[in-house]
């Protein structure tokens, strides 16, 4: 049965999906059909695992909802143009649950990266900013990761983030506050001395895992590649060795480079660090510029509603020179992948992240937000490729929660009005390859950063999803799917 009891959420367990298994219809293979010959598959892997199989590649767009697909596919493919999660057989929608950090604690409706990933890898709705721990008695909750490794599975996180971001971290480690990185960031963190926490209880000294990168260094995962290079510098807690050191100690081949990662073994555990922290992004707006405020003229300002105002001038996203740097996201994933599947016949569970449609949102940059949605697709038309090689391979596409952004219209469609009409908020016009001007526009706060909002977010899944995913879903159940089809 559905969770009923709105005011306890976290409390129930959503027990396994019960919803009707249906046949793939003629015309959802045909959809299959078209949308494998219509992308541009990477090359083949030599990866050779059984037929039996099993893996599941779960693809997290951070901040990617309706707004953010649509703003990228208006870029990218123009306004009548498909991107590659448009073509996928199967979309529903996820309802993203929350609650405060209380045992029993009541509903909040707006969730952070931390306890989203955490309701996917774990089934368990829980409190903003906690990494795989329950809200209120802070207890450790077992992720798909941990059940995966122990059934025997491979396991793999890849993010454009920090390895040790919320997203990450959540499907592998467990504290009960998501800055808790490494071991330098462990108790009183504070920002431009502004307190914000700590995690004193999850300390070894305190009978405590350790810090975000220590618990990654220490885990079953096979494979971690991502941004956070930073945060396996410090000594592991009690250690004279580096978190790093201490990866390698665990057997893990630590690469730095797009060439160390391609010249790597191809066996054996693999530790990306690509940049010190998050990854740079693909894209970015012509001279780092980004969502500028209207200016209204001097005598708007003398009566609100007189005078003119003048928008933010047009721009254009260009190339990031620095992502040319380090590996993109269908790289990483192609290397996990590989990595994952050779010689492997009990199969494994992927998880793959682009991170910054979020963190550039949260900086008002569209162009970095597209370039990442570009990412993504990359990355999921890999995970598909080999899919299509491998039969039993479930691929979900998702997001955690949804983010500030709104495409809206260029010009007003009130301006015939005689008085100035415009967002109050801050807006990028940005140039489209098609020749086309499109308002993108902020406008939850008047800090430096752009929360996130509410809504559902989408779900896409391959054929392997039919059956298995209902239109709506709740977010924590996500888990369940996936657990059921490794049958952990």
């Amino acid at each position: 049965m559905p969770c009923q009891d709105v005011a306890r959420p976290y409390s129930c367990s959503f027990p396994p999906i019960a919803y009707p298994r249906v046949l793939m219809t003629l015309g959802a293979l045909l959809l299959a059909a078209a949308a494998s010959a219509s992308r541009e598959e990477p090359p083949v892997q030599d990866d050779n695992p059984t037929a039996a199989a099993r893996a599941v590649i779960l693809i997290i767009g951070d901040g990617m909802d309706d707004q953010q697909i649509t703003i990228a596919r208006n870029y990218l493919k123009g306004a009548s143009g498909q991107l590659l999660l448009d073509e996928m057989p199967l979309r529903a929608s996820a309802g993203v649950l929350t609650v405060a950090d209380a045992v029993d604690g009541k509903p909040l409706y707006v969730a952070d990266s931390a306890n989203t990933a955490t309701s996917m890898a774990t089934g368990v709705v829980t409190s903003r900013a906690r990494i795989a721990t329950s809200a209120g008695s802070d207890e450790d909750l077992t992720t798909i990761v941990e059940l995966a490794a122990a059934a025997g599975y491979r396991t793999g996180l890849v993010t454009t983030a920090s390895v040790t971001d919320a997203t990450p971290a959540a499907f592998a480690a467990h504290v009960s506050f998501r800055l808790c990185e490494d071991p330098s960031t462990m108790v009183d963190i504070s920002y431009k001395e502004i307190p914000l926490g700590g995690c004193p209880a999850d300390l070894k000294a305190n009978g405590g895992e350790g810090s975000i990168a220590e618990q990654l260094a220490s885990s079953s995962v096979q494979v971690i590649l991502g941004g956070g290079r930073k945060h396996f510098k410090p000594e592991a807690e009690g250690e004279r060795v580096t978190v790093a050191e201490l990866a390698t100690q665990q057997g893990f081949q630590v690469v730095t480079s797009r060439e160390e990662l391609l010249q790597a073994t191809p066996t054996g555990r693999l530790l990306g660090l690509f940049s010190a922290d998050t990854m740079p992004v693909r894209l970015q707006g012509e001279h780092g510029r980004e969502a500028e405020a209207p200016e209204p003229s001097a005598l708007n300002h003398l009566h609100r509603y007189l005078g003119d105002v003048t928008l933010p001038a047009p721009m254009r996203c260009v190339p990031n020179p620095a992502a040319a740097e380090v590996p993109s996201l269908q790289q990483m994933t192609e290397a996990a992948l590989a990595r994952l599947s050779r010689d492997n016949d009990r199969g494994f569970f992927l998880m793959i992240e682009s991170a910054s449609i979020d963190k550039q949102s949260h900086e008002r940059k569209p162009c970095g937000s597209i370039g990442e949605v570009e990412q993504l697709n990359e990355a999921l038309a890999s995970a598909l490729a080999y899919a299509d090689r491998h039969a039993n391979t479930l691929i979900l596409v998702t997001a955690d929660h949804a983010q500030a952004a709104q495409l809206v219209p260029e010009e007003s469609l009130y301006a015939a009005f005689p008085i100035p009409i415009y967002s109050p908020g801050k807006i990028a016009r940005i140039v489209t390859p098609e020749g086309g001007l499109m308002g993108v526009n902020y406008a939850t706060n008047n800090f430096s950063h752009e929360e996130h909002t509410g809504a559902n977010v989408p779900l896409y899944a391959n054929e392997a999803g039919i059956g298995r995913l209902p239109t709506y879903i709740r977010q924590p159940e996500i888990f369940t799917v996936m657990r059921d089809y490794l049958g952990l």
